[in-house]
């Protein structure tokens, strides 16, 4: 059964009213801002947005202005499937916390290391206090000298 030209004027409206709720981000739970929601919320078929044994479909060139309009918000950094702006978000927040525990590994390497190196610098001054210990054990004799007290300067005022 062809359709009338009041009909399919009638579908193109439904299709553009569709496509400007889509558009303005009123996407259906389940929905996407694509081609079949589209056509789902006109009430077409969505095989008119498809060519058909090598003739273009009724309403390709309504397929091709939601595509385009649709990619254009996307570009101004718009997107109206909130599903895709979840999408979006997530991809940010999986990339920034990858970058913190990159920068949380390597601060964690960083004190690693350090730790290992106060470590060595304790045991190494340890064993010089054990070493100097039994020799003063050892040599009872030996007199220890004690160094002098800090010297006391006075200070004079502006002459």
């Amino acid at each position: 059964m062809r359709t009338t030209d009041d009909q399919r004027r009638q579908a193109e409206d439904r299709i553009r009213a569709a496509m400007d709720r889509l558009l303005r981000g009123e996407v259906p739970p389940g929905g996407r801002c694509d081609l079949k929601t589209l056509a789902t919320q006109a009430g077409v078929n969505r095989t008119g947005f498809y060519p058909k044994e090598g003739r273009p479909g009724p309403f390709r060139h309504l397929a091709e202005e939601f595509s385009r309009r649709r990619d254009l918000l996307q570009e101004a950094g718009t997107v109206p499937d909130p599903r895709e702006a979840q999408i979006v978000r997530l991809k940010e927040e999986v990339s920034n916390l990858r970058q913190r525990q990159a920068e949380r590994d390597t601060k964690v390497e960083e004190l690693t290391d350090f730790r290992q190196r106060a470590i060595s610098q304790l045991a190494a001054q340890h064993l010089e206090i054990e070493r100097l210990r039994q020799r003063l054990a050892g040599e009872p004799q030996q007199q220890v000298t004690h160094l002098p007290g800090p010297r006391h300067t006075t200070t004079i005022g502006p002459c």
